[in-house]
Order: C-alpha cells, then structure tokens, then sequence
C-alpha cells in the first residue's frame, strides 16, 4: 500500500485542499469539505469523551441524510470503527447486532432515536448535544491503517450474523488499486444509493470524499423509486453510478430521457446477466458512460475484480464475465481437495491480497475455517474460501459460475437460507424449513418458505393459518426486508438427493398446500378502487388476503415488487405514481392516492 494512512486522514487532506467544495449534498442539507469536517471533529470530541478510540466498535443508526456521512466520519476520527445499523431493520435485528458486536456507544439523530430503546450502550444522538460543554475531550490518539475502519455483518449458515472486521488498509488500498479503472475526477457526482449495511456504499462514500467529489445522499423514497432515482441522476448530474444488476434492470426501463453527465456505471453485488444491458445499448451504446462489471466479497473489501462491458458481449447472453482481478488481488481456482483446477475447469474461488480482511467479529472457529494460510515461509500466502465458483479462460478472465453450497444473493445482499431457516423452524409445530429463490419475473426475486409441520402439529385450516401467521410475524419482527420470505407453502415430507441432501430444486414442483390465508380486507365493503388495487396486489405479490391497513413490506413485498405494483396501477389508470405519493405501503393508501390523482 502506498499511504499508509486510514480513510478519515486522507478526507482530511483532501478538505485541506478542497476546502469550499460541496462534500456531501441531501434533502435535507449540504456541506462544504469544510464543514464537514469540522462537524465530524465534534462528533469525535464527543465520542472520545464517551471513551471511543482504537480497537472500539460504535454503532451508527442514522437514516438516510447527510447526517449520516457526519455520524460516520466522526466515528473514524475518534479512533473507533463503525457498525452499520439500518433503523429500517426490526427491532429484534437491530438488538441483536448491537448486542453482537458489544459497541461501547450508538451514534443516531433524535427522528429514529427510538429505535435504541432497548440499547444497553450509550445513544448519542447527532442533533443533540446532550454532554456538558466544559467536559474535555481526551486527546486524540494516532490512528493507524492496521485500526479497524467498520464492521459489517452478513447472513451466517448457521443461523447466527457474522460481523467482518475491516481495516482502513484493506479500504485504502481498494481506491489506490481502482485509480487507473475509475479515473477519480474531483468533479466527479457520486449517489450514496445502497444501505450503509451494505459495503458497496463503502465503495459509493470513499469513492467521493477521497478525492474531492460530491456525494449525493439518496432518500428512502429515491431508492426505492426508479424513475425518482432517474430525476436525481439527471438533476444533480451524477457522473458515476454504482449498482446492482437488479436495480439497474429498474433504472433501464424508467425513463428514456438521456443522462449526459453520466460517464461510469458500476456493477457489484450480484451476478450479472449481460442481457439485461441490451435495452441500455440500443439506447446509449456501450462509449459513453462506460459499464464495469466488480465482482467482490464483504471479507475481501467490496471488490476484487473488473470487467468492462461491452456490446460484444450480448453474444454470449448466459456468461456472467467478472473480468482479471485488481493489481493486488490473488486468484486461486480449487477443486473439492484443494487442488488448482485446469482453465475452462470450474472451481471455487480463493482470494489473497492486501484487501483480505482481518477476520470475523468473536468468531474464531468460523475465522479459522474461511480465513486460510496456504503454503510455508516467504510462499505463505492468507486466502479468503469465498464459496463462489469461477472458471479462468485460457485468455486470463474469470467467469462467475454459481456458489459451491446454498448461499444465494437478493438485490446484493448476501443470504444465508440457514440462518433464515433456524428462525422459522425455531416453534415445536415445524418438523423444518427450507428456504429457497424464486424469480418471478424482470429480476424480481423473492424468497418463498417450505413448512414441514411437526408430526403432533394440528392441519386444520384455522390451526394452520394461524402456525403461518406467527411464524411470518416472527420473520417480519427479527429479519431485514431482504430476508423475509414472501410466501408461505406447506409440504408434507422434505425431498432428499441421493446423498441424503436437501434436493432445493424439487422444491417447487413438489405436491403443496398454500399457507391459508388470513383475514382479508373485507371484499364486500371494498370500494371499487380498492378492490382492483388489492386484485393487482395480490397478482403481483401472489399472495392473498392482504389486509387494507396491511404494510405490504411485512407481507411479502421486495423494493422490486412494489414497484411492479405501482407500475401496474399507473397503466390501469393511467397515471404517473411512484410510491413517495404514500404515507404507508398499503392498499388503502394506494386506493386513495389513485382517487385523488384519477380526480384530478
């Protein structure tokens, strides 16, 4: 690595040079290099104060705003590492990552306070200064590049999250090795677009702040809206767009007005079907702004790979290309007894280099079993099993070919059906559950749950209904929008290879009861409006008895999802929704903003 110093010292440098230039621009503020700055040094008097320093985990529960960058930044200038907390998370998850991780304070602003209730640690909320003002701040101590920089946790096979410790080396080092594949512009727009649970949106902040762009906070509504996020690429002139194929596949078909500031897209978070893109060619061409595939890994620090896209390749629609791996990057192709496999041979993939993380969080045993040293001496080499399998072409490029066990990736995040599995089975009138991806068609993938029930467990129609309803409830109440399963299917026995293993793929063509539904909204007291809205809501999410007041998210409904909702009610009425009209996801308020738009 060439710095040697963490990510909040090269900001700094970089505000010293580029002091009056916007940093960080959101609904409901901006700020200047300058000011930026000097709002995370008081956040960090503030937390050293509380005790935060190297080697300490704070929390950060802060929506979407420019507080957000603030809370961040303040963290690592403390000395501290950030744990990413989503306040859109449950309740149950969001108790469970603060307890997991043992941070020794959470940084929030007062509007989604209430969703650390229950948080041991001290809450220091950002728009509150709740300290006395004599209190000395404790002297800052050197932060180092070998400090951890954030801990972000993923899905865990085993049914419990795994927290990834990254160090500020493994982050610097990601945009010095990407200098020559990005060309960093200090006029460059970036969209903070993905969650900060997420560690693209690692790749979206430094990929601004460490070299004098701006970065666009997108709000809640924006991301969930294609043809809202269209007007924010267009209006603040974004120049370079990070992505997930399925939310690009959203973008493509939102508008065809023309984004001419735009100069780079880039892929990352999940495989990548290059004929999704040919809509986008035919439109823009495959010059100006460039695409780039970047396959990578949370414990290898965001990306390890690039390839750019071209029109070339739609003639080879069903090969996923992940391109060479960065300067620093390893790759090492495996067979089952850890032999190198011969190129055009698939084989799992194992990567080394300098952006390998430190480990997982409290969890040695799974450290040691992912986190491998390979070889002896001067040839040792620290590599990362990635589960994922790859085949080398004779020419030197990697092709992504699926994962090596069951682990599948929704909208980019990574997901372990295990961890979701345990939480369902975990009620005595369940045998077991198996969770699995269904595709329901433009990218929209969903998960759906199998119910075995216990062999004492009652099979009325009310008994039934009700054993869904708890464990749905259950799942809404413990696990992220991504996780939960949209349908419900009860089956009698669970299909088996003949290893002995779950045969997942038979799955959807085995003999099965749909969960019965609840309570519906009361179809004869349903307006007419109402009525043909939950009739598309119902197509869309394949799921009946959705209530009026029922928040579609907690039943079934992707980001994707509601909008092919909302999609299909503009082309029934013929309007121009998408989605921020509403104060709730629900029918009845979907019902009423048609009233009010169709009236008009």
């Amino acid at each position: 690595m060439v710095s040697g110093k963490t990510l909040h010292q090269l900001f700094e440098d970089q505000a010293a040079r580029t002091p009056d230039r916007v940093a960080v621009s959101a609904a409901d503020r901006a700020l200047t290099y300058r000011e930026l700055n000097a709002e995370a040094d008081a956040v960090a008097a503030r937390l050293r104060r509380a005790g935060a320093g190297p080697g300490r985990l704070i929390g950060l529960c802060v929506d979407r705003t420019a507080d957000l960058v603030v809370g961040l930044l303040g963290i690592l200038k403390a000395g501290a590492a950030y744990v990413p907390v989503d306040p859109a998370y449950p309740a149950g998850r969001i108790a469970f990552l603060l307890d997991d991780s043992q941070v020794s304070a959470v940084v929030t602003v007062s509007r989604v306070a209430e969703r650390l209730a229950d948080c041991a640690a001290p809450v220091i909320p950002l728009d509150r200064d709740t300290e006395a003002p004599a209190a000395p701040a404790a002297a800052a101590e050197q932060s180092r590049d070998s400090d951890l920089a954030y801990v972000i946790y993923t899905s865990g096979s085993t049914g419990v999250p795994k927290g990834v410790l990254v160090e500020h080396r493994n982050a610097v080092r990601l945009f010095e090795q990407t200098a020559e594949l990005v060309g960093y512009r200090p006029d460059d727009v970036w969209t903070l677009f993905h969650s900060i649970s997420f560690d693209f949106s690692v790749w979206e902040l430094w990929g601004a702040l460490l070299h004098g762009g701006r970065l666009v906070v997108a709000g809640t509504e924006t991301v969930r809206s294609p043809q809202l996020l269209h007007k924010l690429l267009a209006d603040e002139g974004v120049t370079v767009l990070n992505q997930t194929p399925s939310a690009f596949r959203r973008l493509v078909g939102a508008s065809t007005a023309t984004l001419p500031a735009l100069r780079l897209v880039v892929f990352g978070g999940e495989r990548l079907d290059v004929k999704l893109l040919e809509p986008w060619f035919a439109r823009y061409g495959d010059e100006r702004p460039a695409l780039v595939n970047m396959y990578g890994i949370t414990e290898t620090t965001v990306h390890v790979t690039a390839r750019r896209i071209t029109r070339a390749d739609l003639d080879e629609p069903g090969v996923s290309p992940i391109g060479r791996p960065l300067p620093d990057v390893t790759l090492r192709l495996l067979d089952e007894d850890g032999d190198p496999v011969a190129d055009g041979t698939p084989g799992e993939l194992y990567v080394g280099g300098t952006g390998v993380a430190r480990g997982y969080h409290r969890r040695p045993e799974l450290t040691a079993e992912r986190f491998r040293t390979v070889g002896t001496g001067a040839d040792a080499e620290r590599l990362y099993r990635s589960g994922d399998r790859a085949v080398r072409t004779a020419d030197g490029e990697y092709l992504f070919v699926g994962r090596a066990d069951d682990q599948i990736k929704i909208r980019g995040f990574r997901i372990e059906p295990g961890e979701i599995e345990a939480l369902l089975a975990d009620d005595p009138r369940l045998a077991s559950a198996i969770v699995v991806p269904q595709d329901h068609g433009e990218g929209d993938v969903r998960l759906t749950a199998y119910l075995v029930p216990s062999a004492g467990a009652e099979t009325g129609d009310e008994a039934l209904g009700r054993l869904v309803a708890e464990v749905s409830a259950r799942a809404a109440g413990t696990l992220p929008e991504h996780m939960r399963p949209s349908a419900y299917r009860l089956i009698t026995e669970v299909p088996t290879t003949a290893q002995g293993k779950v045969d997942r793929s038979a799955l959807p063509a085995l003999p099965h009861r749909q969960a019965p539904a609840g309570p519906s909204g009361g179809g004869a007291e349903l307006t007419p409006t109402q009525r043909q809205v939950d009739a598309i809501v119902t197509e869309v999410l394949a799921r009946p008895g959705i209530g009026l007041d029922d928040d579609l998210f907690e039943h079934g409904a992707t980001s994707l999802a509601f909008m092919r909702v909302i999609a299909s009610v503009n082309r029934r009425w013929k309007l121009s929704l998408t989605g921020a009209e509403l104060d709730a996801a629900t029918v009845r308020d979907l019902s009423a903003c048609v009233d009010a738009r169709a009236s008009k």
